[in-house]
């Protein structure tokens, strides 16, 4: 029996059977599966019709927020510019605001007029391109023999200009080991597309894909993953952050997402994805359309629907391998193998296994960090790692922000940070590691841009914004500004950056400069106290200060001193943690009920929230708090559970039962304040540590009989579980 189907979100339209290239790795044309000669060369007015509404009922039956539709081939763009406008027109009509139209083509026929079109039909266009001329035409040519390059430059080039950017979705490009991966990668950069994807070949057991051996894929990709970290993840690559991030980031090819995609040809029939040609002729095939069968009978069928089951619809190879929940077990057409069918790792399964071993290793969160992390403080060696995971997040962020400025242009401050990227590479890195650069939108870049210039002695001049009558530069201060402007002028001057000093000159005499200031930690890194940028409201019920005064600032240092000095005598263990770690505390108020007060988030690594205490509760607060900075850090580049999953466990410490993030952040945290309490002197404390054991003990149980964990989350947690039974 086929399992319980899900609903369908992703369709793609063979709005035309025909291409105008000749690609010799092509699925549908160059393959086993030869129905496209069945096919009507174009979807006729009727059909497109009868497609949106069976696509329409079954967003409405399931309540589907969106909806994906992207136009294919064939080659989409055969139908003509006035055709296109038509079915996009219908399309939008007949299904709603809930459609996201897309569109994938070789680019050959993209005009200005398409272009126009698709702004005005809301349509994005990816283009494929599989690199330089020399890469690019070793394949898709056409039928003549001539090569299509020049003809999609030409394309790319009207996607990048100013009125039609917002039009470009992006670039797929498919992997050949002829090609070096690197001038691969350079070329599809200098497309500036705001989105990369690469696709492997087509293949199965029965027919391996060109240079099948060892796994020289996953040395290609390996090479291009390694450069574009080191560039600072310039652009997202699907393959890349979907297998850093599954479960967040959308792909056919990995993960154990269900599959939610049908195929609509253009006579109206459904077919499933249509990678399945490469398999056997008739392998997409369902025996549904259109006109018969409403989607919900296509969500049933039985290829479809085991598809739907993750873990569960693969071979046993996969569901007992340590990275299924990355690989998903392949693309499902890549498991292919006469005799046993789809019930098979994938074609391609010992290259995914090397490529996610080497992205863990040059993501800084190889096996072994993980491990050294999850026995409590970790080694210096291994926190070393997860500041340069939030910089990458950061730049990740502000790479999409920059890609989806008003009008497809970036906002104000970006060419400027780019600019010093180059030229001060350090300075830009001081402001991108602030806490809370990551939580801004795109008007705060002008800010961070400001901020850098400073720090690199660079002359600009930007409009920066002012948010509630503050004008923040991240790392260095605020200007209060008066009441009501909603930008200012800020024009930095050449010269240096010297031991935090900035000179500020202002034309408004109401206007009042709040230097940041800093604490001393230890032997460490000097840390912000944190009393004016807008961006560190991170902690939901936690009421903030206002900018303190000298006094209070300096009654902060004393505590702080008393913690580290507290910490040195009792678990000295943890002070790396905190040095490598804490970058800002943020002060908090007190809410009049005497509790103790501190918070940290995902998205402000670096930070600690905090209420004025004494010297030893403040200790322990800063380890709980940096505990939580340190596995949310982990948290961002290897899923440790099963974020679908609905279930909660119950905890010791909370009257209500928590999700699976909330349980593995408590027990981390607490895993390294009982082991604070163990090593303090005296009665209290040694009672202290026996009941934080228990809970302990009661939670990694249940933790570790949870099928929600990955198989990372479970290397994890049985880690925490050694160290708590050497107590």
């Amino acid at each position: 029996m086929a399992p319980p189907s899900s609903p369908i979100s992703q369709y793609v339209l063979k709005i035309a059977s025909r291409c105008d290239l000749k690609c010799d790795y092509c699925y549908v044309y160059e393959h086993a599966d030869q129905g496209w000669r069945r096919q009507p060369p174009q979807m006729e007015p009727a059909t497109v019709t009868a497609v949106a509404r069976r696509i329409a009922e079954h967003a409405e039956r399931h309540r589907l927020p969106t909806v994906r539709v992207v136009l294919h081939g064939g080659e989409p763009l055969l139908v003509g510019a006035r055709r296109l406008d038509e079915i996009a027109a219908e399309l939008h009509a007949i299904v709603g605001p809930r459609l996201d139209l897309r569109m994938q083509t070789n680019g050959v026929l993209l005009t200005e007029e398409i272009c126009h079109i698709a702004k005005r039909r809301r349509i994005r266009i990816g283009v494929s391109l599989d690199g330089d001329l020399a890469a690019h035409d070793r394949h898709r040519r056409f039928a003549h023999g001539g090569g299509s390059h020049r003809h999609v430059l030409r394309a790319l080039s009207l996607l990048r200009a100013e009125p039609n950017r917002a039009a470009y979705a992006g670039l797929l490009c498919t992997v050949d080991l002829r090609n070096d991966p690197l001038r691969v990668y350079h070329a599809l950069l200098a497309q500036q597309p705001p989105r990369i994807d690469f696709l492997l070949p087509h293949a199965t057991w029965d027919n391996p894909p060109p240079g099948a051996g060892a796994t020289p894929y996953a040395r290609w990709l390996s090479a291009v993953f390694r450069r574009w970290t080191a560039d600072g993840r310039p652009v997202p690559i699907r393959l890349f952050d979907a297998l850093l991030s599954p479960g967040t980031v959308g792909a056919e090819a990995v993960g154990l997402g269900p599959a939610d995609l049908v195929v609509i040809e253009t006579d109206g029939s459904y077919e499933q994805v249509d990678s399945l040609k490469v398999a056997y002729d008739g392998a997409a095939a369902t025996g549904l359309d259109v006109f018969t069968s409403p989607v919900d009978e296509v969500a049933a069928h039985p290829m479809i629907a085991v598809r739907q089951t993750g873990l569960a619809g693969l071979s046993a190879t996969c569901r007992a391998c340590d990275v299924v929940d990355r690989c998903g077990g392949g693309q499902f057409a890549h498991r292919f193998r006469t005799g046993t069918g789809f019930d098979n790792p994938s074609v391609y399964c010992a290259d995914l296994k090397e490529l996610i071993d080497g992205m863990d290793d040059r993501d800084a969160l190889a096996t072994w960090v993980r491990d050294e992390l999850a026995g409590g403080a970790g080694g210096a060696d291994a926190l070393a790692q997860l500041a340069p995971v939030h910089e990458a997040m950061v730049r990740a962020r502000l790479v999409t922000l920059a890609a989806h400025g008003p009008a497809g242009t970036p906002p104000p401050g970006w060419a400027q940070l780019v600019a010093l990227d180059e030229t001060a590479p350090e300075a830009v890195r001081a402001v991108l590691t602030h806490p809370f650069v990551r939580r801004g939108d795109a008007a705060h870049l002008a800010g961070v841009a400001a901020a850098a210039a400073i720090r690199a002695g660079a002359e600009i001049r930007l409009a920066v914004p002012v948010h509630d009558g503050l004008l923040a530069l991240p790392t260095l201060g605020a200007l209060r500004w008066p009441d009501g402007d909603p930008v200012a002028e800020v024009r930095t001057f050449a010269g240096g950056f010297h031991a935090g000093d900035v000179t500020v000159r202002l034309d408004r005499p109401s206007a009042r400069w709040l230097p940041a200031r800093r604490l001393r930690l230890g032997d460490g890194p000097p840390v912000l106290l944190e009393d004016t940028d807008p961006l560190r409201d991170a902690y939901p019920g936690l009421p903030l200060t206002g900018r303190l005064d000298d006094a209070a600032a300096a009654a902060w240092q004393q505590r702080l001193d008393g913690a580290v000095a507290g910490l040195r005598a009792d678990a000295p263990e943890y002070l790396p943690g905190l040095a490598a770690t804490l970058r800002a505390i943020v002060p908090l108020r007190h809410d009049g009920t005497g509790t103790q007060r501190a918070g940290s988030a995902r998205t402000a690594f670096g930070a600690v929230a905090a209420t004025p205490e004494d010297p030893d509760a403040l200790a322990l607060l800063l380890v709980h708090e940096v505990q939580h900075l340190k596995l949310g850090a982990v948290l961002d580049v290897c899923p440790m559970f099963d974020a679908r999953d609905p279930r909660r466990l119950p905890v010791p410490w909370r009257p209500d039962p928590r999700p699976a993030e909330g349980v593995l952040q408590g027990t981390y945290a607490f895993l390294a304040v009982a082991d604070v309490w163990r090593r303090r002197p005296g009665p209290a404390a040694a009672a202290r540590f026996t009941q934080l054991r228990g809970w302990l003990d009661v939670v990694l149980d249940r933790l570790l009989g949870a099928a929600f964990l990955t198989p990372a989350g479970v290397r994890f947690a049985t880690a925490m579980r050694g160290t708590v039974d050497r107590w």
